[in-house]
C-alpha cells in the first residue's frame, strides 16, 4: 500500500527527516508516536502528498503502486482526491456549510453528481450516528460530532488510505475512545488502511503496528501490537 525509501526533509539547514524507510500493508492500522519535533507530522504530510521530500531524485514513494512524486501537480491533486482521506485534530470543517455539505465537498471536487454525493454523504453520516445532524453547521455540533463529520468527509470518495494527524487530540476521553473504536470498525467494514500520528498511548497501542520516531528516523523502539 505504501512503500517509502530514504525520505528526507530539510527546512533551510534543519534536517527534519533523515532518510525514513517505511512499508505499510493494505488494511493495516499503523500508529506513529514520538516526542514533539521528531518529524511525525512532516512524515505524515509527505506520505499524504501534502508536502514533498527534499531529495526527490534519490528517494521513492509509492502509494497503491503509483510513484506519486513523478506525478504532475494536476495528477497529484487528482490522485489525492481519489485515493487519500485526511482527518486532522481541529476538524477543518467549513463553518458556513452544514454537516452534509462539508462531507460532500471532496465528492464535488471529484465531479460526482450532486444527488449521488448527497446520498453517499447521508449513508456515511447515518453510519457514524449523525442522521439527526445533516443540516447542522459545525458551531451547532459537539467536538466529537464535528470529528465524526470530518471522518465522513475523509471517506466520501472511498479512499484506500486514511491519514490522521492527532485525530483525538482535541476530544474528551469518551469521544476519543469512540473515535478510536470507529477506526477499527471502518477498517473491518471498508478495508481502509490507516496511518495515525498520535500522542495518545492507548490509541497507539491499539494499532496493528506502532512506529516510534526518534530524531527524524523510525527508531528501534518499533513494536508489533497484536489485536
Amino acid at each position: 500500500m505504501i512503500k517509502a525509501n530514504n525520505i528526507q526533509k530539510f527546512y533551510g539547514e534543519l534536517q527534519v527527516l533523515k532518510g525514513v524507510d517505511l512499508h505499510i500493508k493494505k488494511g493495516e492500522i499503523v500508529s506513529i508516536v514520538g516526542a514533539s519535533g521528531a518529524g511525525k507530522t512532516t512524515l505524515l504530510q509527505i506520505l499524504g502528498t501534502l508536502d514533498v521530500q527534499s531529495n526527490k531524485q534519490d528517494s521513492t514513494l509509492f502509494i497503491n503502486g503509483v510513484e506519486v512524486t513523478k506525478l504532475s501537480n494536476r495528477e497529484m491533486a487528482r490522485f489525492r482526491n481519489e485515493h487519500i482521506g485526511f482527518i486532522f485534530q481541529f476538524h477543518q470543517l467549513l463553518p458556513e456549510f452544514t454537516a452534509l455539505e462539508n462531507v460532500c465537498i471532496p465528492a464535488f471536487i471529484k465531479k460526482t453528481p450532486k444527488g449521488a454525493a448527497e446520498e453517499k454523504a447521508r449513508e456515511l453520516l447515518d453510519f457514524l450516528g449523525l442522521s439527526e445532524r445533516y443540516d447542522h453547521k459545525p458551531s451547532e455540533l459537539s467536538g466529537g460530532e464535528q470529528q465524526r463529520v470530518a471522518v465522513a468527509r475523509a471517506l466520501i470518495n472511498n479512499p484506500s488510505i486514511i491519514f490522521a494527524d492527532e485525530p483525538s487530540g482535541n476530544l474528551d476521553s469518551e469521544s476519543a475512545d469512540m473515535l478510536h473504536q470507529l477506526f477499527f470498525k471502518l477498517r473491518d467494514q471498508f478495508g481502509q488502511t490507516f496511518v495515525i500520528v498520535t500522542h495518545n498511548e492507548h490509541l497507539a497501542d491499539m494499532a496493528d503496528r506502532k512506529l516510534t520516531m526518534v530524531d527524524g528516523l523510525i527508531g528501534s523502539a518499533d513494536q508489533m501490537v497484536h489485536t
